[in-house]
């Protein structure tokens, strides 16, 4: 396994990363393709936080690629868990109707009313895996479900069980237990939020399958009647492996021979480290829900040696905040899901959110007006690594968002700025011809000739427009002169509008009429157009802006003027500022 020479990327964390990895893969397997790994429970809408559990792998595996070296990212889906609970605000699910289905696994749930998927899990799974295509992610999928019920883990299974004591002894280190005077032992907090932000990981469940009357089970079968897993083993016979269990839910009991029995699965706790063995996986980071003692990810350093594997290297990840949202949780209906995010940003952007910070960083995800300011500091990117002037850390962050080690994702032909097309659209309420005509006019010397030179950006603002900005945020032009205000002017006021009214056509586009609203109010003062801002003049300027919103769209803020002047079109300027 060759390591290739590293560009000037080594100076990002998935090179660093990637190094360790490859390191790693040649001490454990060598010569074997190097493996790493993600999990996801479909129990829900996928959200954004979970993304960095695919995105923090697919990087560093993506970079190892790039190398020359045979990598496999492995993506579990946990769609063999229990269903837990109820998610709230999923459009078709009645939580009174969906309650019944609680501990049957996730493949047993029927999916939403109107879904074009018959399982719960595979609606779920849908959008993701649709996002993760959008997003050039590279993967080996593995339903749980599959693996499961086709035996694939039946040597796996028996071996847990008949090591049942071995595991145990490693789970009763950490269980909590009542220390004299009554004081349970301290365990590390983890914010509450933040746990339920890992939800739609397969590490979000911490059953360990705690002993009971009957001894240690690290296996949970599903019952045979009502196909929940409300059962408890109460005999299993280690050479003849006959195993017992009773249904608590409904009193079922059956006898069965684990060998041949494949309706079940081993307890998280063990579950995970399994498989580590099994993929022979090297790196997989994980979420908040491990930093405690006694979680599934240290816990399963211990008990992967059982299984004769050893725990993957990785990161613990952090939060992933929306911008003006709370913190994120499936459990409580609608948290943006990366196809939302997808469905407003373009994916080299969503790519750059990830690849740009450390795992252990946290950072948000805008879906407010922090958009606009995310998408100019990607533009100024864009332009530093076309002219040279990038350093190392940020170009490698953004190559890892423009291309995957096979291939550069599509991209707008000519990405114009989004704050620009938002507020066009958002002015002609996404009428093509004269979004157009208006966009033709921002750059004269090099017209637009058709919107698909700005797409898919273009349908990216118009998105977020229609469905991220209130309506009372939206920008409505008047039809009519605001002939009060108008007659309320003074000389100076109308003086100014004659300026502005009589430059419209010499001035005529972007640049030009930036150059004129920021320029009357120092003609005004008696400046040159060219004239370096005063204090005294940039108060001079806001009035004048304040009052051109005022007339145009009745509020005092809007668009960018110069973008709503080209927007609302010379002869329409002329009739509303006419004093």
């Amino acid at each position: 396994m060759a390591q290739s020479a590293q560009s000037s990327t080594e100076t990002d964390w998935v090179s660093r990363f990637a190094d360790e990895v490859i390191a790693e893969a040649e001490r454990r397997a060598p010569g074997k393709a190097v493996v790493v790994a993600s999990g996801l429970s479909p129990s829900g809408p996928i959200h954004l936080g979970n993304l960095r559990e695919v995105m923090t792998p697919h990087l560093v595996a993506d970079e190892i690629r790039r190398r020359g070296i045979e990598v496999r990212h492995v993506l579990s889906w946990d769609d063999y868990d229990r269903y837990r609970k109820v998610p709230a605000g999923i459009p078709g699910v009645d939580p009174e109707t969906y309650g019944q289905y609680i501990g049957m696994p996730l493949t047993s749930v029927p999916a939403p009313a109107g879904s074009a998927y018959a399982t719960w899990a595979e609606h779920f799974k849908a959008a993701m895996v649709e996002a993760l295509d959008e997003l050039g992610v590279e993967y080996d999928p593995i339903s749980q479900t599959e693996q499961y019920t086709s035996g694939a883990y039946r040597e796996q299974v028996l071996f847990a069980m008949k090591h049942r004591g071995d595991i145990d002894a490693v789970l009763d280190q950490y269980r909590t237990k009542q220390k004299p005077g009554g004081k349970k032992p301290q365990q590390k907090q983890v914010d509450e939020a933040e746990l339920e932000a890992a939800e739609g990981s397969g590490a979000a469940a911490e059953d360990d399958g705690s002993a009971g009357e009957s001894g240690y089970f690290p296996y949970k079968p599903y019952c045979g009647q009502c196909g929940k897993d409300f059962t408890k083993v109460t005999s299993y016979d280690d050479e003849t492996t006959e195993m017992t269990y009773v249904c608590t839910e409904d009193g079922f009991t059956e006898t069965v021979k684990l060998s041949e029995f494949n309706r079940g699965k081993l307890v998280w706790k063990v579950d995970w480290p399994m498989r580590w063995a099994f993929e022979g996986v090297i790196f997989e980071p994980s979420g908040v829900d491990h930093s405690s003692p006694g979680s599934s990810f240290q816990v399963g350093g211990q008990i992967v040696h059982i299984f004769g594997g050893e725990q993957p290297i990785g990161p613990m990840y952090a939060f992933v905040g929306i911008s003006g949202m709370a913190k994120m949780s499936s459990s409580k209906g609608g948290v943006p899901t990366p196809a939302d995010a997808l469905k407003i940003m373009e994916p080299q952007l969503l790519r750059w959110l990830y690849a740009r910070r450390k795992p252990n960083q946290s950072f948000k995800i805008a879906f407010d007006q922090e958009i606009q300011r995310l998408y100019d500091e990607w533009d100024k990117l864009e332009a530093k690594v076309a002219d040279g002037s990038v350093l190392p850390a940020d170009a490698a962050a953004h190559t890892r968002a423009v291309r995957v080690a096979s291939h550069e994702l599509p991209r707008t032909p000519r990405p114009l700025p989004y704050r620009t097309l938002a507020s066009v659209v958002d002015i002609t309420a996404g009428h093509d011809e004269q979004t157009l005509r208006i966009l033709a006019d921002l750059d004269p010397s090099q017209p637009l000739t058709s919107l698909d030179e700005v797409r898919p950006r273009l349908d990216r603002a118009e998105n977020w427009i229609t469905t991220q900005v209130p309506a009372d945020q939206r920008t409505l032009v008047r039809e009519t002169p605001d002939t009060e205000l108008l007659s309320s002017l003074d000389a100076e006021g109308r003086e100014s509008l004659r300026l502005l009214v009589d430059g419209l056509d010499s001035h005529w586009s972007l640049d030009g009429l930036t150059t004129l609203v920021y320029g009357v109010p120092k003609v005004m003062a008696g400046l040159e157009p060219d004239a370096k801002p005063t204090p005294e003049l940039k108060v001079a300027q806001r009035t004048f802006f304040a009052l051109l919103y005022r007339l145009l769209v009745t509020r005092e803020t809007g668009p960018r003027l110069p973008t709503l002047l080209l927007a609302v079109g010379a002869d329409r300027v002329r009739k509303l500022l006419a004093a």
